[in-house]
C-alpha cells in the first residue's frame, strides 16, 4: 500500500454522453483499483468522488467514507449523468465545495496535501484554463488524465506544473487499468520518513517529496518544528472548574479543596454534610462546615459549655439592652417598647413624640379610566406633597407606591428609595394604567406584599407604625370588605381618601376607628390640597395640639362646635353680670364692657345666619 503519508484526493470522472457504458466501467475500475492500494482512514488518506457532464453530481465527500469497502460499493453504484462536458464547472466545484473542510478537508496549517485527478475522454464545453489556474493557486494539485478523444491542450490548462508529471494521455479505455499502476506510483513517490532523519520527537508524517512532525495528543509542536511541549490546558483560564484545575496530558480535570466534592457535572463542588451522617448528637440543630460540623441552637437559647446541649436565655437580663422605658424578651432576641403616645426611634432604644418618630406608609392609588391622565397627574402632585411632610432616611419613614386598575402593579416597594427626593422623581415617572377598578384587589395585594419584610415593612417587633393610604375616585368593582377588614386586623392603620364619585360607604369601611378622622373626601381633583393637612394632621395627633385647626364655617361640626362656644360665652356673660348688679360700687364701667360685648356677640350671630341663608 502507499503509506508515503496521509492525503486529501478527489476524483473528478467525465459521465458524458461520449463516455459509452463499457467505457464508463473501466473508470470504475480505474479509481477501485488506486483507492484499494491507498492506506484510508480519518487520519490518513481521505478520498471523494464527483462526476460531471452538464452538471456536477458529488459521489461522496472526503468525510463520508473511511473504508476501502465502503468507498467501492459507493463507485459502483455510479449512474452516468450522459448529457454535455462542462469541466471548468467541475473544476469551479472542486475548488468552492469540495476542498472546505465542511465537506471533510483538513486545514490547510495541516498542511495535506489536496490532489484532484480529473479523467475526461472529450473537449471542454466551457472555458478551464482560468478556473483551473484559480484551483491551483489555492493549494490544489491537478492532474489531468485524458482519454482517447481527449484535447491535449486543455489537458495541459488544468494540469498543475510540472506538466510532465501531471499530464496523461491513455490511447484507448482498455489500457486505463495498467495505467492506473504507473500512476499510482506517481501519486506516492517515496516516504521521505523512511529514506532520512527526519528528527520528530513523536511523529513523522509523509507528504510526496517532504515530511512533516505531528506531537502526540496533548502537547503541541515547538517553533523548531520538531519536538514537543506538553499543553496546559487549565492557563487559558476556560476549565470552568469552581476550585482547582489540573492538567492531564492535553486535557484536564476539576479537583475540590478538602471538605467539598466534585458535582455530576465535574466541575462544580458541594460541600460535604457531615450532618447527614447522624452522628453530631447536636440538641438543636447541626451546622456542617468544611471539614466538620458544630452545634447551634435554636432563638431563645444558648450553647452549653459541652458544645451540644441548649439552655434558654432571657437576653433583657443578660445583656446591656439601654431601652429607655421597657425591654421584651423573645426567642434568642430582645427588642425594646415605649409607652403608650410615645414612639421608638431609629435607634430601636430611646422613644420619642409621633412628631419625632417614623412610619413605614405605603399609597395605593387608584389609577382607573375614570381619573383621567390630567388628574393623574394631580394625584401624584397629591403623593409627593405628602412625602414632602416626611422625614424620609432608610432608618426613619419609608415609602412604597401601589397603582391599581383591573390589575395592581408595585410602583415601588417600601425599600426601594432612601430619600424625598427620590421618591417623588420616581412617583413623576409612573404611567397611568386606565381601566377598571378593583380596590379589594388593591387591599389584598397590600397586605399580601406591600407590608411584607421582603418589600421593606420593618418586623412589627420594632413599633414602627404601618400605614395604608388608599386614594380613589368611583365605586370598586370588586368587594372590599374582606380585605379592608384583614389589614386593620393585621395592624396597618388605615386611612381612605376619597374624590369625585368615590362612595362614602367603602370609603368608611376601608378607613380606621375612628372613622372621621382617617376618611377624607374632596368635590374634584382640583380642591384637594386640604387633604393632604388634614392626613398630617391625622398621622400624628400630636403634631395638631397648640394649633388652630382651619375649617370652614358652613360645615356641620363648625355650626355644631360655634353654637357650644357660642352659649358658654354667653352664660360667662350672664354670671358676671349677676356679679356686678351685687355690687353697685364696680357697676359702670363694667356694664358698658358687658353691653359691648353682647353686641359685637349679637353682630356676629347676625352675620353668620345670612350666611347660611345666602349659601341655601
Amino acid at each position: 500500500k502507499c503509506r508515503t503519508g496521509p492525503l486529501d484526493i478527489v476524483f473528478v470522472i467525465d459521465s458524458s454522453r461520449s463516455v459509452r457504458p463499457f467505457e464508463f466501467e473501466t473508470m470504475r475500475r480505474f479509481m477501485i483499483d488506486i483507492i484499494s492500494n491507498l492506506d484510508v482512514g480519518p487520519n490518513a488518506t481521505r478520498v471523494g468522488v464527483i462526476q460531471y457532464s452538464s452538471q456536477v453530481q458529488n459521489i461522496f465527500s472526503l468525510k463520508t467514507f473511511f473504508t476501502w469497502a465502503d468507498m467501492e460499493k459507493a463507485i459502483n453504484s455510479i449512474i452516468p449523468l450522459a448529457q454535455g462536458t462542462m469541466t471548468g464547472l467541475a473544476i469551479q466545484y472542486v475548488m468552492n465545495v469540495a476542498f472546505t473542510t465542511q465537506e471533510g478537508a483538513r486545514p490547510p496549517h495541516k498542511k495535506i496535501p489536496r490532489i484532484a485527478i480529473i479523467v475526461t475522454d472529450g473537449r471542454p464545453q466551457d472555458r478551464v484554463t482560468e478556473v483551473a489556474t484559480q484551483a491551483r493557486n489555492a493549494g490544489i494539485e491537478i492532474y489531468a488524465v485524458g482519454i482517447q478523444r481527449a484535447d491535449m491542450n486543455s489537458l495541459r490548462a488544468m494540469a498543475s506544473p510540472p506538466l510532465e508529471e501531471h499530464v496523461f494521455l491513455v490511447e484507448s479505455f482498455e489500457l486505463i487499468q495498467q495505467f492506473g499502476k504507473q500512476f499510482q506510483d506517481k501519486l506516492c513517490g517515496v516516504d521521505m520518513c523512511v529514506e532520512q532523519e527526519h528528527g520528530c520527537q513523536h511523529s513523522c508524517i509523509s507528504t510526496p517529496g517532504s515530511f512533516y512532525c505531528e506531537c502526540n495528543p496533548g502537547y503541541r509542536l515547538n517553533v523548531d518544528g520538531k519536538t514537543c511541549s506538553p499543553i496546559d490546558a487549565c492557563a487559558d483560564g476556560r476549565h470552568g472548574c469552581q476550585h482547582q484545575c489540573v492538567s492531564v496530558r492535553g486535557s484536564y480535570s476539576c479537583r475540590c479543596r478538602p471538605g467539598y466534592y466534585l458535582s455530576q457535572n465535574k466541575r462544580s463542588c458541594t460541600m460535604i454534610d457531615y450532618c447527614s451522617f447522624g452522628n453530631h448528637s447536636c440538641q438543636h440543630e447541626c451546622v456542617s462546615i468544611p471539614n466538620g460540623h458544630y452545634c447551634r441552637c435554636r432563638s431563645g437559647y444558648t450553647l452549653q459549655p459541652d458544645s451540644k446541649s441548649c439552655r434558654a436565655t432571657d437576653l433583657c437580663n443578660g445583656v446591656d439592652h439601654g431601652c429607655e422605658f421597657k425591654c421584651v424578651s423573645t426567642e434568642g432576641s430582645y427588642h425594646c417598647m415605649c409607652p403608650e403616645g410615645q414612639q421608638l426611634q431609629a435607634d430601636g432604644k430611646t422613644c420619642s413624640k409621633c412628631g419625632a418618630g417614623h412610619v413605614d406608609l405605603v399609597m395605593v392609588i387608584d389609577g382607573s379610566k375614570s381619573v383621567r391622565p390630567q388628574n393623574f397627574e394631580l394625584v401624584k402632585q397629591f403623593v409627593n406633597r405628602i412625602v414632602d411632610l416626611l422625614d424620609v432616611s432608610p432608618l426613619g419613614t419609608r415609602v412604597g407606591l401601589v397603582q391599581y386598575s383591573s390589575r395592581v402593579r408595585t410602583e415601588f416597594p417600601l425599600n426601594k428609595y432612601h430619600s424625598a427626593d427620590e421618591i417623588k422623581k420616581a412617583v413623576m415617572d409612573v404611567e397611568y394604567m386606565e381601566k377598571g377598578t378593583m380596590t379589594g384587589l388593591a387591599l389584598k395585594h397590600m397586605v399580601e406584599h406591600s407590608f411584607s419584610e421582603l418589600e421593606g415593612a420593618r418586623p412589627l417587633s420594632h413599633n414602627i407604625p404601618r400605614i395604608g393610604l388608599v386614594f380613589t375616585d368611583g365605586r370598586s368593582q370588586d368587594d372590599i370588605t374582606e380585605w379592608a377588614r384583614r389589614a386593620k386586623e393585621s395592624g396597618i392603620v388605615m386611612f381612605a381618601v376619597g374624590v369625585g364619585k368615590a362612595v362614602e360607604e367603602e370609603l368608611r369601611a376601608i378607613a380606621s376607628e375612628p372613622v372621621d378622622q382617617h376618611f377624607s373626601y374632596s368635590a374634584d381633583f382640583t380642591t384637594m390640597t386640604h387633604l393632604v393637612e388634614n392626613f398630617s394632621l391625622n398621622i400624628c395627633p400630636e403634631e395638631g395640639k397648640g394649633e388652630t385647626e382651619i375649617r370652614s364655617p358652613c360645615e356641620c361640626e363648625a355650626l355644631v362646635q360655634f353654637q357650644t362656644n357660642t352659649v358658654a360665652i354667653l352664660q360667662s356673660l350672664t354670671e358676671k353680670n349677676i356679679l356686678w348688679t351685687l355690687c353697685p360700687s364696680h357697676r359702670l364701667a363694667p356694664t358698658v364692657s358687658l353691653t359691648h360685648s353682647l353686641a359685637q356677640m349679637t353682630a356676629r350671630l347676625e352675620d353668620l345666619e345670612k350666611q347660611i341663608a345666602n349659601k341655601k
